[in-house]
């Protein structure tokens, strides 16, 4: 079977976004089909290709998946504007090598919510079957945080939505709260299934050489935040526990914010501007890389804004890079990671927009090791058991299997 499969912001282990694409490609093609990988360049993202772009693109084979990545370059640090303008360019592209490639099936995953649209041109107009992968509920996250207001946005935003999932023989959410809100929309159950994302238990092994900051004393307590510095991940509730524990003269803690975004910037100058020396700031790193810092991290830190709709509406890549390397967590949020936390006893359940929960939690974590170790073993035995990526790895490729015109 030949997969054209669109993922905008794909990238390999050697860049520092997520690497789910990658992973359900390699599954592929061990099974035996050919994939096309068709995306954009995506700040810290590498998609193994470094050639010059010809007529707007550039091709190769990078680990034996057929790359396409269109010269579209997207940041979250860009305006919406900016993204908007990005989205649809990578659409229209898109469109035309739907309507142009040889393939059996097309697969396109969120986000943005425009990666469907060729996916609709190939089934409508070609008779192609179509899988779509949902990762965000949008227009409903957008809606919810306030960062689109405009009711003719919402409502086009929303046709789309309806249209994507209408137009797909068969869809993937990767939370619970995803898999409802598309069956709310009316498709039925039985064209839903529910694929986390899923923990890299080979690059998370016990064999990576730990690193630290040099900011970071060996005996201080580490916890770490993984990821985006945006508006929905509410990074200001790390510097508001940071406050509480300068507040409580705790310096033997500290909290160290990895990656890049659109508020980074004004999260530093806040650090800076109320001396909060326990909050550390870092570069993005690779796969590899974080898993040689989580080897000497003693927390990581599942941080969201307070916004219901992300309580059972997401499946953040951090979290499971948590637990594969054998991390308590410490989440500041309801739902449904909250509720496995809680199962598992595998770390912290906080309240939200509560500092002082965050620092007690914290607290509890310095002053116990050995609960700290245990919480962190079964962590690591809840990712062996539900999330190894292998295994959902291959029924990803079940369910594109199962697919019939």
């Amino acid at each position: 079977m030949r997969v054209l499969y669109f993922h905008q912001h794909f990238s390999t282990p050697q860049g520092a976004a997520g690497i789910r694409s990658y992973e359900m490609a390699k599954c592929l093609i061990a099974r035996g089909h050919q994939v096309t990988m068709v995306c954009g360049s995506y700040a810290g993202g590498v998609t193994g290709l470094s050639g010059p772009f010809l007529s707007h693109k550039r091709v190769g084979l990078v680990d034996g998946i057929d790359v396409v990545e269109f010269d579209l370059s997207y940041s979250n640090s860009d305006g919406l504007v900016k993204r908007a303008l990005t989205f649809a360019k990578f659409a229209l592209r898109s469109i035309g090598l739907a309507l142009t490639a040889r393939y059996d099936l097309v697969f396109a995953t969120t986000t943005p919510l425009t990666s469907g649209i060729p996916g609709f041109f190939a089934r409508w107009l070609r008779g192609k079957p179509f899988v779509f992968e949902v990762r965000d509920l949008w227009p409903e996250l957008p809606k919810a945080m306030g960062v689109i207001r405009n009711p003719l946005i919402l409502a086009a935003m929303s046709i789309l939505e309806w249209i994507n999932y209408r137009s797909a023989h068969r869809l993937i959410g990767l939370s619970p709260g995803i898999v409802e809100g598309i069956a709310k929309r009316g498709v039925p159950r039985e064209r839903i299934t529910l694929i986390p994302n899923g923990c890299d238990l080979g690059i998370f092994a016990e064999n990576v050489e730990p690193w630290r900051p040099e900011q970071i004393k060996a005996d201080d307590l580490l916890a770490v935040f993984a990821g985006t510095h945006g508006m929905a991940n509410g990074l200001d509730a790390v510097l508001d526990a940071a406050a509480e524990l300068k507040q409580r003269g705790r310096d033997d803690i500290k909290l160290l914010l990895i990656g890049q975004g659109k508020l980074k910037p004004a999260l530093q100058a806040r650090a800076q501007r109320e001396s909060l020396d326990c909050v550390v700031f870092h570069k993005p790193v690779n796969k590899s890389r974080l898993a040689g810092l989580m080897a000497s991290t003693d927390v990581g830190l599942q941080v969201l804004a307070n916004v219901p709709a992300f309580y059972f509406g997401t499946s953040p890549n951090k979290f499971f890079d948590y637990i594969a390397a054998g991390l308590p967590v410490l989440n500041n949020y309801p739902g449904w990671l909250a509720g496995m936390i809680r199962d598992n006893q595998c770390g912290f359940a906080v309240a939200p927009e509560s500092p002082q929960a965050f620092a007690d939690a914290l607290e509890q974590a310095a002053s116990d090791r050995s609960a700290l170790n245990a919480m962190g073993k079964r962590g690591r035995e809840l990712a062996e058991r539900e999330f190894d990526r292998e295994l959902l790895a291959n029924r990803f490729v079940d369910w594109l299997e199962g697919v019939k015109r």
